[in-house]
């Protein structure tokens, strides 16, 4: 969520304090210790399940020590994760990475482009006869189903964003329209500041889907506070819906060579809830109208809300490093294959 002040932009030091909030939804950071460049740490400290907040998040990851592999090992264990990977060597660029990989990776396959709409389409078009033949008892698997299979058009919008999903590149942009439309959510201006995310990933002031709050505004905001931490837990997909909100309408937030085609976008969503929002009412009513789409889209949501890694820190533009920020500071997530499937196999994909 972008609403919040980020306070002076100055360089962090070791004594300020900052908590975390990230988009879509919030996060509370609580790991107790960081590895300090030029402080030589003897063990490893294992985060606890607390709510206090870590100090000087925003630190260059530290050069790895003899103990960093079982460090790096406890903390995995802690939080859930499978593993977490060495530290990316300084000299280390974009280049060097995009150079090191396959030429396979950068081809575009078509065939499997378009299975992914297939099998999205079907599962969404299966999970609304669901709905429309479950008891109320079984509405809610009903609606498990459908928000899962209509993430999946986020996918097939996010790979159209990526320019990965065809060598039609006017296609592309038709495609991920179409797909973003059940969503309400506007092609362009996500695909704009998206495409920001990436050139800028956990960079302090620059990261347009993941934002660091101020302890002192913690500390001084009751309201931001009881955000923070309803919105990590129980509501989480409604931190979503704010991010969706608040970052993707305001033609103030684009560039001017970027507003024509945000209007577009907006005016494909405004038709869409203009015609297909009064049409599932006229004929279902507005109980029809929260079973067949709002239920399914807070589902949606719920897909979509992933806190940061508490291990991973956000960085001040001078100590930023594009290559590691990419590649240390993004999590893999691994979903069950049905889940996978319906999404357009969302975790076998990876974009620089």
């Amino acid at each position: 969520m972008a609403s919040v002040a980020h306070g002076p932009h100055q360089r962090l030091t070791g004594s300020q304090k900052i908590g975390c909030f990230s988009s879509p939804g919030l996060c509370q950071l609580k790991w107790e210790s960081l590895l300090v460049k030029g402080v030589k740490h003897k063990r490893c400290s294992i985060p606890s399940r607390g709510t206090r907040f870590i100090q000087a998040v925003a630190v260059p990851v530290a050069p790895p020590s003899e103990d960093s592999a079982d460090c790096r090992k406890q903390i995995a264990e802690s939080y859930g994760f499978r593993q977490i990977g060495e530290p990316l060597p300084e000299n280390v660029t974009m280049k060097d990475v995009i150079d090191s990989l396959p030429k396979k990776v950068f081809e575009i396959d078509d065939v499997k482009a378009w299975k992914s709409v297939l099998i999205s389409v079907s599962s969404y078009a299966l999970g609304l006869l669901m709905i429309s033949k479950a008891p109320w008892y079984l509405l809610p698997l009903a609606w498990a189903w459908t928000g899962t299979a209509v993430t999946g058009f986020f996918v097939i919008g996010h790979d159209c964003a990526h320019k990965s999903f065809s060598k039609n590149k006017l296609l592309e942009d038709i495609v991920g329209t179409l797909a973003f439309l059940p969503l309400i959510y506007p092609y362009e201006p996500w695909r704009f500041k998206h495409d920001k995310h990436h050139a800028k990933t956990n960079m302090l002031h620059g990261d347009t889907a993941w934002h660091p709050v101020w302890k002192e505004e913690f500390d001084t905001s009751p309201f931001l506070r009881k955000a923070i931490i309803y919105g990590y837990g129980p509501f989480r997909p409604w931190m979503s819906i704010a991010h969706w909100l608040i970052w993707h309408f305001d033609l103030s937030k684009f560039r001017p060579n970027e507003v024509k085609r945000v209007k577009i976008s907006l005016a494909c969503v405004f038709a869409f809830m203009a015609i297909g929002w009064p049409l599932i009412i006229l004929k279902t009513g507005i109980a029809g109208w929260i079973k067949y789409w709002l239920m399914p889209w807070l589902g949606y949501h719920f897909w979509v809300t992933l806190p940061p890694a508490p291990h991973i820190p956000f960085k001040s533009p001078n100590e930023w490093n594009a290559a590691q920020a990419q590649l240390n500071g993004t999590v893999h997530c691994d979903y069950p294959k049905c889940c996978d499937t319906i999404r357009a196999n969302q975790s076998t994909k990876f974009y620089l």
